[in-house]
C-alpha cells in the first residue's frame, strides 16, 4: 500500500507509472465509440462538439441532420487521430464545448497549418456563460428562432433568506451594531445566511470558502480594519472553523465571531449538526474567555438586548465569540408537523 503515501521518492515512480498508462488511454478513446466522427460532404466548416454541446447542435438542424463533418467527443484524452483526419478534409474549424476553452487551447497547440479555428478564444462563442442552442445557432450563421419573451413587468426573484429565518433577526441586531462604529467589515462563510449579502439586509461584504470567515477577519484585524467580524454557521463552524478560531486566540486577534447556530445544516437538507449543545464549550476549550462567549436568542422581541450585547463585543480588544441560538424555521416546522401526527397517531 506505499504507493499511496506520498513522499517524493514514491511520488516520482508513481508518476511515471501514469505516464506509462497514457498511451492505452489514447487508444481507448478512438476504441471505445465514445469518440465518434461523423463524415458528411460538406467540407466548408468541420465541428468538434464535446458533451453537451452535440445536444445543442443537433437542436439546430431538421431531424438532427447536420450538414457538415462532426467530431463528437465523449471521452478524453483528445483522439488526436481522429481530430487530424477532421482537420485535413475542412477548410474551417468551430469548436462547441460548455466552460473552459480547454479543447479549443488543445487544438491551438497540436494544429498549425493556418486553417481557422473558432470558438470561445476567437468570440465566435462568448467566453463567459453556459452554451446553449442559439450560441451555437448564431456561431454557425443559424437563424435563431425567437421563442417567447416575458414582458419587461415580470421581474425575477431574487434568492433570499426563508420568512422567519432565525438569520434575519441576527443580521438585523448586527447591521444596527455596526451602525453605531465609524467602520467595521463582515466576512461570511458558505451557508444559508450568505444570503445575507442581498438586500435588504446587505450585511456581510465577503465570502470565499468554507472556513475562511475567520481566518479573513484575522487578516483585517492585523491590517487595522477593525471591528473585524467573522459570521459562520454552527455546522461549518465544527466542520472547519474551529482551526481558525484557535488561531485568533493564540494569537489575541480582536475579532468578533458569530457563530449562527440554527441547529441543523440546512443548506444540505437539515442534516443533525454536529455542534448541537456544544457550541459554548468548543469554545472554551479552544482558549476564548468565558466572559466573551455570550448567547442570543435571535427574535424580534430581543432586538435591543442582541444589539447591545453584540456592540459590547464589537468593542472588546481580543476575541470574542457570539452564537445566535435559534432552530432554523424549516426543521421547526417539519418537527411540529411530525410531533402532530404523532400526537394524533395515539390519540386514536
Amino acid at each position: 500500500l506505499k504507493q499511496f503515501v506520498l513522499l517524493p521518492s514514491i511520488a516520482r515512480k508513481q508518476y511515471n507509472q501514469l505516464l506509462g498508462k497514457q498511451a492505452r488511454f489514447e487508444d481507448d478513446a478512438l476504441t471505445s465509440g465514445y469518440n465518434q466522427l461523423i463524415e458528411k460532404d460538406n467540407l466548408k466548416l468541420g465541428i468538434i462538439a464535446c458533451g453537451l454541446a452535440y445536444n445543442y447542435l443537433i437542436e439546430n438542424f431538421e431531424d438532427h441532420q447536420v450538414p457538415y463533418p462532426v467530431l463528437k467527443v465523449g471521452q478524453y484524452p483528445v483522439p488526436h487521430d481522429l481530430v487530424r483526419k477532421l482537420y485535413d478534409q475542412v477548410e474551417e474549424i468551430l469548436v462547441l464545448e460548455d466552460g473552459y476553452p480547454l479543447f479549443e487551447e488543445l487544438l491551438k497547440g497540436y494544429l498549425n497549418n493556418g486553417k481557422k479555428i473558432m470558438g470561445r478564444l476567437d468570440g465566435s462563442i462568448p467566453m463567459a456563460g453556459e452554451l446553449n442552442p442559439n450560441i451555437v445557432a448564431h456561431a454557425m450563421g443559424i437563424p435563431v428562432n425567437v421563442g417567447h419573451q416575458n414582458p419587461a413587468v415580470i421581474q425575477g426573484r431574487p434568492p433570499s433568506l426563508c420568512d422567519g429565518c432565525s438569520h434575519t433577526d441576527s443580521f438585523l441586531a448586527l447591521n444596527e451594531a455596526l451602525s453605531k462604529l465609524s467602520s467595521g467589515r463582515v466576512f461570511s462563510d458558505i451557508g444559508c445566511y450568505t444570503l445575507s449579502a442581498l438586500k435588504p439586509l446587505e450585511s456581510i461584504n465577503s465570502c470565499v470558502d468554507m472556513g475562511a470567515s475567520i481566518t479573513m477577519a484575522i487578516g483585517a484585524a492585523d491590517a487595522g480594519l477593525v471591528p473585524a467580524v467573522a459570521s459562520i454557521g454552527d455546522s461549518t463552524f465544527t466542520h472547519s472553523g474551529m482551526t481558525g478560531l484557535l488561531d485568533a486566540v493564540n494569537n489575541n486577534s480582536p475579532i468578533v465571531v458569530v457563530i449562527l447556530d440554527n441547529s441543523t445544516t440546512g443548506m444540505t437538507g437539515g442534516q443533525t449538526s454536529s455542534a448541537f449543545g456544544k457550541i459554548d464549550t468548543i469554545c472554551l476549550g479552544l482558549g476564548v474567555h468565558p466572559d466573551h462567549i455570550k448567547i442570543i436568542t435571535p427574535l424580534r422581541r430581543n432586538h435591543e438586548e442582541n444589539v447591545k450585547a453584540i456592540t459590547e463585543e464589537l468593542n472588546y480588544q481580543g476575541v470574542s465569540v457570539i452564537i445566535a441560538r435559534r432552530e432554523c424555521i424549516q426543521t421547526l416546522g417539519r418537527r411540529m408537523k411530525l410531533k402532530a401526527q404523532q400526537k394524533k397517531e395515539s390519540n386514536n
